[in-house]
């Protein structure tokens, strides 16, 4: 936005035809009432272009600025619109009126200025020649370019400086030690974000994450369509399905052994239904399709993975739903807690990381700050590896969570 500037005019003040307002092509003042302005006119007065020539200049802590209402930095608005200052007396409430003139601020940088000495041109750089030449020979447009370019290294230096002494000044004040333990306190806070609700004062494991805050009543009941499915699977399809890898390790296994009552299977293959879509769902990067997962997911489901699930980011002009690294690991924080009410709040934590392509690393740090106890134990029986499995337990009193010290242990030297 324009706005008028306090000026001093070097020659006859009767000379100065209209008032100047400014505006700065870099940004906004933050302060402008300890500013002036210098305003210099052509001293050609015979010749009817030169005459209404005006150059206007000012400085601030860090930059000098120049405007000029010719060449081609001018701006065409004021060709196509007059400006007008209106002054007003507060003792008679009338205005007087006064034709003004837009001025464009641009940054005087110190390549601007052109060196007297000829053998200084010699020692400049490949690139500080170029920009000379651009200077004298350039058309607008590549002008505009190394003027954008110029501003952008004069922002970044003064940030860099900028972000340096206020670390050095955050050092100072608080000390190494404490730092480290602001930054472990930091990841304590970072990782509780993505967790599910929990009830640290439950007297059952159940309701330390309730199945509510899970899944609602609503999205429980859209299951019933697509789980059905589950209920009633045979060994045959279980083994096809296998074959195909059309669902998880985690959800196959537990498709061996459904219960033989009907509501209670009908329970669990809802579960494993919307577990399996959480893994699938956990693949994706940028959600481009309108059904995430196909026509064949419930919209309340779907809603509710791109809702809870994705994180908004803006790119080409677009907003797009991504999936960042830290809505994986609340997908991953979801899984686990939905797979211990699947398996009577103890699950395989190592079945659940390689269905998830996770580091074992992460998905303990996440197992860890839901308060699980974590244990080791042999793989199910259906799988064909020898290795220790990680087991997850949820149990009371749950054990507080502690962050992994961030600096190694010094060996002792024998």
């Amino acid at each position: 936005m324009a706005a008028a500037a306090r000026w001093c005019y070097r020659g006859d003040p009767q000379e100065a035809q209209s008032a100047p307002l400014v505006q700065f092509s870099n940004g906004k003042l933050q302060n402008s009432e300890n500013m002036d302005f210098t305003l210099y006119k052509s001293k050609d007065a015979t010749n009817p272009r030169k005459k209404h020539q005006r150059i206007l200049t000012t400085e601030t802590d860090r930059l000098s600025y120049v405007g000029k209402n010719f060449g081609s930095g001018v701006l065409k608005c004021n060709s196509l619109c007059r400006y007008f200052v209106g002054v007003l007396d507060k003792d008679t409430g009338q205005m007087e009126v006064y034709n003004a003139e837009l001025f464009n601020m641009q940054p005087l940088l110190s390549d601007d200025v052109i060196d007297d000495d000829p053998s200084d041109y010699q020692n400049k750089s490949y690139r500080e020649k170029m920009d000379s030449c651009i200077e004298a020979f350039g058309t607008n447009k590549q002008k505009r370019a190394l003027n954008s370019r110029r501003m952008h290294q004069v922002g970044s230096e003064t940030l860099n400086v900028a972000v340096t002494k206020a670390a050095e000044n955050i050092i100072e004040t608080k000390g190494v030690a404490a730092l480290v333990s602001d930054a472990a306190q930091d990841d304590l806070q970072d990782v509780s974000l993505f967790l599910p609700p929990c009830q640290e004062d439950a007297d059952k494991p159940e309701n330390v994450y309730r199945f509510e805050d899970i899944l609602s009543p609503a999205e429980y009941e859209a299951l019933e369509t697509p789980a059905a499915a589950f209920i009633s699977i045979t060994p045959e399809e279980i083994l096809k399905k296998t074959e195909e890898k059309s669902h998880c390790s985690f959800v196959l296994e537990e498709l061996k052994s459904m219960p033989l009552s009907e509501d209670r299977a009908d329970h669990k293959a809802r579960c494993l239904w919307f577990l399996d879509a959480l893994i699938k769902f956990s693949f994706q990067k940028v959600i481009k399709k309108k059904h995430a997962l196909g026509p064949d997911c419930p919209h309340v489901i779907n809603s509710k993975l791109m809702k809870n699930f994705t994180a908004l980011t803006y790119n080409n002009g677009s907003i797009q739903n991504l999936i960042s690294a830290s809505m994986k690991a609340k997908i991953t924080a979801y899984v686990i807690a939905l797979a211990l009410h699947i398996n009577n709040f103890q699950t395989d934590l190592t079945v659940l990381q390689r269905d998830m392509k996770l580091r074992e690393k992460r998905i303990l740090e996440i197992a860890k700050a839901m308060r699980l106890k974590i244990s080791k134990s042999k793989g199910p029986s259906g799988l064909t590896d020898d290795e220790d499995h990680k087991l997850a337990t949820l149990s009371l009193p749950l054990p507080v969570y502690q962050v992994a010290g961030r600096q190694r242990k010094r060996k002792k030297m024998t």
